[in-house]
């Protein structure tokens, strides 16, 4: 396993590396779709990351947010988020992270992301605690949604957004407040870090949430889905927590859902 952590760490500083390199020069922007952008800084980064993760483990399946990656039948998986924060790097907003999770039978069993502003390097492993540049770190342990500073993002289509406008503004009220920095990977992190209480999305992928995910777990929060069911991560959804305020914030959208349904 520490194998596996110590190359994703390494791989992922030498993405980071990239990506810092290029932050400040002009970025070549295309469009998957309307608001979701991808630039030539997310496609190095994914081919150097597909590159050195062949080279680590030949036999590993590996699915790449750019297209990237193999299909090798293997039961070992990488989820890989080359640049989770596109839209933050192509107008200089220095906000991104490169993330890696390795997912093993379903379960994920190793998580690094790493922030090369800031020069931050997260890793978790299944069982073994999560750390941030080698030194533990634990969720917060504020109790109450009233004192807890929340996160949360919106997907670049147009799906949901009102949803997620009605809990955003919800929660704001209920809390010390929302941000919402553009880095899934990183809210994550930070809510393993104690910065932040609580982080929630829709409409994410898997390599948004894989790596952050086992991060939270390991530092002593709590992921899910919104309705604090186990967490999937082939689902679009998460809720994540310092495992105090879950289950407040899982009434306010389970009372969100009721209200929407009665019209």
């Amino acid at each position: 396993m520490e194998t596996y952590l110590n190359a994703a760490a390494e791989i992922a500083r030498e993405a980071g590396a990239l990506l810092a390199q290029l932050f400040d020069h002009p970025h070549e922007i295309s469009y998957k779709r309307p608001s979701d952008l991808v630039t030539e800084a997310d496609r190095r980064s994914e081919a150097l990351i597909v590159d050195r993760l062949r080279s680590h483990f030949p036999k590993h399946a590996i699915v790449g947010e750019e297209g990237g990656g193999q299909q090798t039948g293997s039961d070992y998986c990488w989820y890989v988020d080359p640049l989770d924060g596109t839209t933050n790097f192509a107008h200089g907003f220095p906000v991104f992270s490169v993330s890696l999770g390795l997912v093993y039978r379903d379960e994920i069993i190793a998580g690094v992301v790493y922030d090369p502003v800031r020069e931050e390097l997260f890793t978790a492993e299944r069982g073994a605690g999560a750390y941030l540049n080698s030194k533990r770190i634990r969720v917060s342990k504020v109790g109450s949604l009233s004192e807890s500073l929340l996160a949360t993002g919106f997907p670049p289509s147009a799906d949901n957004n009102n949803l997620n406008m009605q809990l955003f503004s919800s929660l704001t009220r209920l809390s010390h407040g929302i941000r919402r920095a553009g880095s899934a990977a990183l809210d994550l992190c930070s809510v393993a870090s104690g910065r932040l209480e609580g982080f929630w999305e829709l409409k994410l992928n898997p390599w948004d949430k894989a790596a952050g995910s086992l991060v939270v777990t390991e530092a002593g929060g709590r992921v899910s889905d919104l309705a604090g069911g186990p967490l999937k991560l082939l689902g679009d959804e998460i809720l994540s927590s310092n495992s105090l305020v879950h289950d407040e914030m899982c009434r306010v959208f389970a009372e969100m859902a009721r209200a929407r349904a009665r019209g």
